[in-house]
């Protein structure tokens, strides 16, 4: 295995089948560029004459659209910066936070990354779109489902507050679990 010696950058994008590892190796002499998405090498180009410009991507079971920006700052430096969906990783992360919900919980010592896309109701747990069963109820709705020989399920009820709007809660085996922050 070639020893990454170029590597400039790594980024850790958390999409709702898990969490991916980007790194960018860029070759400044040679102008090599290559593009690794969780281990796996994605785009290769060697002696590439321009050192600026952009190489563009896809992340995760969605496929969603991953683009490294590099720019000239001074000099030989150079700046690299990830856009997720065409907006700065730090934006689609914001912008993420509102439309997901991410919690993250341990059965029979298995670790789960459960994502709820609230748009679409859509539940991942580890990178799968899970069977799911929804029901409407005194106070919301509940969807369910199971993982790991468990029965959990997702309340969504109205805070009462505009401002937050549907409070969505994970319970599993009756046990409350508490969202994550990524």
């Amino acid at each position: 295995l070639e020893k990454m010696t170029d590597l400039v950058a790594v980024w850790e994008v958390a999409l709702s089948d898990g969490v991916h590892k980007i790194e960018f190796e860029h070759g400044t002499t040679s102008g090599k560029r290559v593009v690794y998405v969780d281990g796996k090498e994605e785009i290769r180009k060697e002696w590439m004459f321009k050192l600026v410009g952009k190489e563009t991507f896809t992340v995760g079971a969605a496929k969603t659209k991953a683009t490294i920006n590099i720019d000239a700052v001074s000099g030989f430096a150079y700046e690299y910066t990830l856009e997720i969906n065409g907006k700065s990783l730090k934006k689609y992360m914001e912008n993420r936070s509102k439309t997901t919900n991410t919690w993250v919980l341990s059965l029979g010592g298995m670790d789960y990354r459960v994502v709820l896309e609230k748009d679409t109701m859509d539940v991942w747990c580890n990178g799968q779109k899970m069977e799911t069963a929804g029901e409407f109820v005194e106070d919301g709705t509940e969807t369910h489902f199971g993982v790991g020989g468990h029965s959990c399920c997702i309340k969504a009820v109205s805070s009462g507050k505009r401002k937050e709007g549907i409070v969505h809660t994970l319970i599993v085996d009756d046990r409350e679990i508490p969202e994550a922050v990524e």
